[in-house]
């Protein structure tokens, strides 16, 4: 509090931490709401690749959905984990927590490809276009919400 107008300037670090460590876990659960839009996608995947490149390319791709669930789900949970953890574990999380889950992305492929014989090329664009396709519907539903949200408001 200053002394002079005795009003507050902002929030302290413990006092941010503490309002994180109270809240729900909001990136897993938008984490789980990116992973719901699977049962829409991935049949759709699988059906395009099984199509175009038989029971390998089905195969390919139904891993390929597999691993990028498995990836927002890892990435949600990690960011949940890290809110309350601290400030700091928070932003290094997301700062470097997603060129190590790209990574692994690219090893457990790596490691599919090595134990399985699967489609390589269903596999690869299967993960592209899951990934980017999930990330847009969220983006898209929020944006909606957002707006929707707004005009209750005003």
């Amino acid at each position: 509090m200053s002394t002079e107008t005795g009003v507050r300037q902002g929030l302290d670090r413990s006092e941010i931490e503490s309002y994180i460590a109270g809240r729900p876990p909001v990136e897993l659960l938008m984490a789980r709401s990116i992973v719901r839009r699977v049962a829409v996608v991935g049949p759709l995947l699988l059906a395009v690749f099984g199509l175009a490149r038989g029971i390998n390319g089905l195969v390919a791709a139904a891993i390929g959905v597999v691993i990028v669930a498995g990836y927002y789900l890892l990435s949600g949970a990690m960011m949940s984990w890290l809110a309350r953890v601290s400030l700091g574990a928070y932003h290094a999380g997301a700062l470097f927590g997603f060129v190590v889950r790209l990574g692994l992305i690219a090893a457990t492929m790596l490691a599919v490809i090595a134990l399985l014989e699967v489609d390589r090329t269903a596999l690869g664009l299967t993960v592209i276009a899951t990934y980017i396709v999930l990330l847009l519907l969220e983006a898209a539903a929020l944006g909606i919400n957002r707006g929707r949200s707004e005009r209750a408001r005003g």
